[in-house]
């Protein structure tokens, strides 16, 4: 591949950084440079489960970091012999899509309407929300994230990422839902499935339950209230509780057992609702945590249905999915007493119920502030209640020691980078309490595939499940019938009736490793490519991704696991769209440096380990990235060197060094230490720029053996270096390589070294052999008559008319190999090799 005007060797008259991915990226396409050859066998496939980002938002600064990664790892493996199985997807369904579809267009979904073909959203949002229906809804959905994907795409194809574009899916695909919900029919059929009417956390924003491990506590302001309860001597009971409001909801005082405070005390009544409820002991319990004994409500936390459940206690539900009260008192609760909380708001509720304890007498004292943790969904931004309601669930080990030790025992046998990660994942699995719940009142999602038979009455028989034949699948239960019934028969007594739900993301995202190779749609591709090779993915999400893809696969689904780090802003601080600290984006970070110099910092990052964004390392990205074309263009600019040999002590030196960073790059890789593999890399190629090539100049411009020994070596040299970078730097290599050499760099073989000359011979017919140290010995002799030149504030061009060298006699010995090369770049006249005994070399000008 030659550039209009290039001169010999195609080699661009002004080389330059600039354009390099707009000429690149679509080439790689058009040659199919990185397509997956689903021709070979398991064992010479490199498969990674990537991960799919979620399209809900935007890309930032730490999607580029932790995919450059990855695309380094998978560019190694294809350069060493692999078809690398490199798909992309795309995370769109769940909540944070419907949220963004709900503002940009101004809608609001609403099941019971029908489904209107002819309808188009208004081109300006109005502020009052209009009600569409499902289908609407979600077409409104896939519309929108079909253009954000074709954005990411874009994005990713700039960064120089090298997936098999062929390959792209989407978690709310057709072939996605198909599989989820095979996946959770099977789960269903062997008794890892099931629905029940439960106590679960419920964000009243997004109205819909929430998963353990979508939660996150945030420091939020509260309240202790010192509340009497009465005893049935007269006496009372005091507890602290910040939750007042949940009065009515009280079943139960809990206290450790063994308190002598409270033996013998087996009921209270509340205060103003005088409801008689009973005293019970509970190991969880804590003796010096408040007064030391606690007021059991259905439901406060997490903690009251730990004890609901354990003690069989009664149920009052007093909230409802909106976040307020429900109209009618719960039972046993008196109405007259209950009626002036009918339709508050929690907070509502919280300030009338404690101006009604006041009036009673029954608040100790006046509230104390206090800051706690209180739970959120993670996506959340109003604390979340626990309501009562019917959802489905997976056994994930949170009430079954069997299998929390066989998730235990596969987080032993996947391999970790970095190691200490799999703690992250044991304390997950270790302080599960309950089933993955994995329902959800949403629409933009994959269907629960169930419906319900209906009794008599009209009412659901959760018994009587109604499931789709697997040829039917994908299904969505609202808008297709069971087999054997018939759309008249929606919602009528002896009928059925559609499970409402969708999945969790998570649900259809736990199985990537499956939707990707194939799993029971295309038994050729996942017998090629499964179990799966690596996992990469962010350390945040080791307890949803990664743990709920190992609980969902057959055998462990990857043999690797890679860690990312997180991103810092200057202060070191995590950087997120919540704490307002956000750096660039990665749209103005190529604009300014460039896809090579965006890489080479992110590659800067190591497994598992925070990097800071620092623009500085952007602008020593961009410099390295145009130092390898420059280089370059001064090695291949020498003229053909054919099979010339390589002869020269020096040249020899150079590749025997070059041969230990081979090894040093290969071994980091193999490792999954990209960040070792690019700091030998790029230690070596400053070495081979500032001293190397200094130090051959003269003589590859000369003729003769000498001659072309130098070109000879800086061709390997080169040859090398470019396969080297071209992981990291995959624009800049490439186009080097395209200056001399057929092909892409990205499909040549990785060096070994094996392919470096290991000796030569001498123009005087001596045995010349590689020693990496006599380079080292070349440049620190080269630097010390530099800085002869630069203390006396001379140019570098400047004669020295005499130098000596001054150390052992092995030194000197050695320094006499390569004096000619030391002469010429230094422009000493005269070099005596003095042998001292001194254990350093030591060089000394006379100017």
């Amino acid at each position: 591949m030659t550039d209009t005007g290039a001169g010999r060797h195609g080699i661009p008259e002004k080389p330059s950084l600039d354009g390099l991915e707009g000429k690149w990226a679509p080439r790689w396409q058009e040659e199919a440079t990185y397509a997956f050859d689903r021709s070979k066998e398991r064992a010479d496939v490199y498969s990674i489960d990537t991960p799919p980002p979620t399209v809900s938002g935007s890309l930032h600064v730490g999607h580029v970091f932790s995919y450059t990664h990855t695309d380094t790892v998978a560019r190694f493996q294809r350069m060493r012999g692999k078809s690398v199985f490199y798909p992309m997807g795309f995370d769109d369904n769940g909540l944070p899509t419907e949220r963004r579809v709900q503002n940009l267009f101004g809608v609001r979904c609403d099941p019971s309407l029908p489904y209107d073909p002819e309808w188009q959203p208004p081109a300006k949002a109005p502020k009052q929300h209009q009600a569409i229906s499902r289908r609407n809804f979600v077409e409104l959905c896939n519309r929108l994230t079909v253009e954000d994907e074709k954005g990411f795409e874009a994005l990713w194809r700039r960064l120089g990422l090298s997936v098999d574009w062929d390959l792209t899916y989407t978690t709310i695909g057709a072939k996605s839902r198909a599989i989820s919900q095979r996946a959770f029919l099977a789960n269903l059929a062997a008794g890892q499935a099931y629905t029940s009417e439960a106590p679960t956390l419920w964000d009243i924003g997004f109205r819909t339950a929430v998963a353990q491990a979508e939660l996150e506590d945030r420091e939020r302001p509260g309240a202790y209230h010192k509340l009497r309860f009465h005893r049935p001597d007269g006496g009372s009971v005091e507890i602290d509780t910040t939750r007042p409001e949940l009065l009515p909801a009280c079943v139960a005082l809990v206290h450790h057992p063994g308190d002598p405070r409270f033996e013998g005390l087996t009921s209270v009544r509340t205060p103003f609702f005088d409801v008689e409820v009973p005293v019970r002991a509970h190991q969880a319990a804590a003796v010096d945590k408040g007064t030391g004994i606690a007021m059991v409500c259905t439901f406060g936390d997490l903690t009251d249905v730990v004890w609901w459940r354990d003690l069989g206690l009664e149920t009052r539900v007093v909230l409802g999915r909106d976040g307020r009260f429900l109209p009618d008192a719960p039972d046993g609760v008196p109405v007259a007493a209950y009626q002036g909380l009918a339709g508050l708001t929690v907070n509502g509720a919280r300030t009338e119920m404690v101006r009604i304890l006041r009036e009673t007498g029954d608040l100790i004292g006046e509230p104390r502030p206090v800051t706690h943790p209180v739970k959120f969904y993670e996506r959340g931004d109003r604390p979340l209640e626990i309501v009562t309601s019917r959802q489905w669930f997976i056994r994930n080990g949170g009430r079954d020691p069997e299998l929390r030790e066989s998730m235990l025992a596969r987080g032993r046998e996947l391999r970790w980078a970095p190691e200490n990660m799999r703690h992250r994942y044991d304390h997950w699995v270790n302080g599960l309490t309950g089933d993955w719940l994995i329902s959800r009142q949403r629409f933009f999602g994959v269907p629960i595939p169930v419906w319900y038979g209906l009794d008599a009455t009209g009412e659901p028989d959760y018994e009587r499940l109604l499931l789709p034949d697997d040829g039917a699948l994908p299904v969505d239960p609202s808008s297709e019938c069971p087999p054997g019934f018939t759309e008249d028969q929606r919602d009528v007594p002896g009928g059925f009736t559609a499970d409402p739900d969708v999945m969790d993301t998570w649900a259809t995202s736990s199985l990537t490793p499956q939707i990707v190779t194939g799993w029971s749609t295309d038994p050729d591709l996942h017998a090629r490519t499964y179990p799966m090779d690596l996992r990469p993915q962010g350390q945040e999400i080791i307890r949803t991704w990664l743990f709920t893809s190992v609980l969902r696969a057959d055998q462990l689904p990857w043999k690797q696991a890679v860690i990312s780090g997180w991103i810092l802003d200057p202060d070191h601080k995590k950087v997120s769209k919540s704490l307002g600290n956000e750096v660039e984006t990665p749209t103005e970070m190529l604009d300014q440096f460039g896809s090579d110099a965006v890489r080479y910092w992110a590659a800067g990052g190591r497994p598992g380990s925070d990097l800071a964004f620092e623009p500085a390392q952007l602008k020593v990205g961009r410099r390295l990235a145009t130092k390898l074309l420059n280089a370059s263009k001064f090695a291949l600019g020498l003229g053909e060197v054919g099979a010339a040999p390589v002869t020269e002590p020096l040249d020899l030196a150079m590749l025997a060094r070059l041969g230990e960073v081979v090894t040093a790059a290969t071994t980091a890789f193999e490792e999954y230490q990209h960040t070792d593999a690019l700091q030998a890399t790029e230690s070596f190629f400053w070495t081979f720029c500032d001293d190397y090539i200094e130090l051959v100049k003269d003589r590859a411009y000369g003729d003769g053996p000498g001659a072309d020994s130098a070109r000879a070596a800086l061709a390997t040299g080169l040859s090398v270096l470019l396969r080297l970078f071209a992981p990291f730097l995959p624009f800049v290599t490439e186009e080097v390589w395209s200056w001399w050499r057929p092909g892409s760099v990205h499909t040549a073989t990785w060096p070994t070294r094996e392919e470096l000359p290991a000796a030569g011979r001498t123009g005087r017919d001596e045995p010349a052999e590689a020693d990496p140290a006599l380079l080292d010995l070349a440049g620190d002799a080269l630097r010390q008559v530099r800085r002869a030149k630069s203390d006396r504030k001379l140019s570098m061009r400047t004669e020295i008319p005499l130098a000596e060298a001054r150390g052992s006699a092995e030194l000197v010995r050695r320094l006499a190999l390569i004096d000619g090369d030391l002469r010429a770049a230094g422009r000493i006249g005269k070099l005596d090799l003095l042998p001292d005994g001194g254990p350093e070399l030591v060089i000394a000008c006379a100017f």
